[in-house]
């Protein structure tokens, strides 16, 4: 695998919010792996499975070479963790999380970014200043977003935005999404619960990315307005910049996911 790696820089935020007794969100800045997971789960557990799924992905940091099937496996270690944490502790039955991320993985001899996710936790790609999401929320109201039957706009606001599809703490988990391209010059990536991305537009997220080029003061920005904003969850945010200029020139954007959506029961935040 080449040894060339881009200069990296990451910023990681979280606040509790103005609502919420407890942050159930884990995040992980490991080498280059970045993890957030938002957990759900009463007693405090959605804070113990968020913080198994973190830190179980953030291990792949400690491998030599990290291929995209690692990253599969590896949160497949993070959910068999939270069950088993379960069946020891009956309190915790019933204790979930979300998980995305983004890595660095060794694809046909080079580098390149993996992104995942499991749930409505958000990965975000800013290229050339403008920013789109990488990831598709596992959840009920974006089904109703890809049938066309409510607008994103509308979603925001929707009572069962906090449903999820597919989260960790379940049995079988349900398929973990990704998508793979090459690292780009200058591009940003934010990764974040949905504390953050149900209290921001797109365009407000794209705004700040503008407005702080640094990225721990873009990840402390992002967490401070979502907070302003509402703060109605737990805000998290990594926000990972690739050193270098802007270009025009062709980039991958290939954000077709690897593996197939499976539908599967939904489960409400708590």
């Amino acid at each position: 695998m080449s040894t060339t790696l881009p200069a990296i820089a990451a910023g990681l935020a979280t606040d509790v919010g103005r609502v919420r007794a407890h942050n159930e969100d884990s995040a992980c800045t490991r080498g280059t792996v970045y993890v957030v997971a938002d957990g759900m789960g009463g007693h405090a557990a959605g804070e113990v499975a968020s913080r198994i799924a973190a830190e179980t992905v953030a291990e792949l940091a400690d491998r030599p070479v990290v291929q995209v099937r690692d990253i599969v496996a590896q949160v497949g270690e993070a959910n068999r963790r939270i069950l088993a944490s379960a069946a020891r502790h009956p309190e915790q039955t019933g204790m979930g999380t979300t998980v995305a991320g983004l890595a660095l993985v060794s694809v046909g001899g080079s580098r390149h970014w993996a992104v995942f996710n499991i749930g409505d936790s958000r990965v975000y790609r800013c290229l050339d200043g403008r920013l789109s999401q990488v990831t598709v929320d596992h959840s009920e109201v974006w089904e109703l977003v890809e049938r066309g039957l409510i607008t994103p706009e509308q979603a925001h606001r929707h009572p069962g935005r906090n449903v999820v599809t597919r989260s960790l703490g379940r049995d079988p988990m349900g398929v973990v999404d990704t998508w793979v391209f090459p690292p780009y010059p200058g591009e940003v990536f934010v990764i974040c619960s949905d504390g953050l991305s149900n209290e921001l537009t797109r365009e407000e997220i794209e705004a700040v990315l503008a407005e702080h080029p640094d990225a721990a003061a873009a990840a402390n920005e992002l967490v401070r307005r979502g907070v302003e904003a509402g703060g109605r969850d737990n805000v998290t945010a990594i926000v990972v910049a690739v050193q270098g200029e802007d270009s025009d020139s062709d980039v991958d954007e290939d954000t077709t996911p690897r593996e197939n959506v499976n539908g599967s029961s939904g489960e409400s935040r708590s």
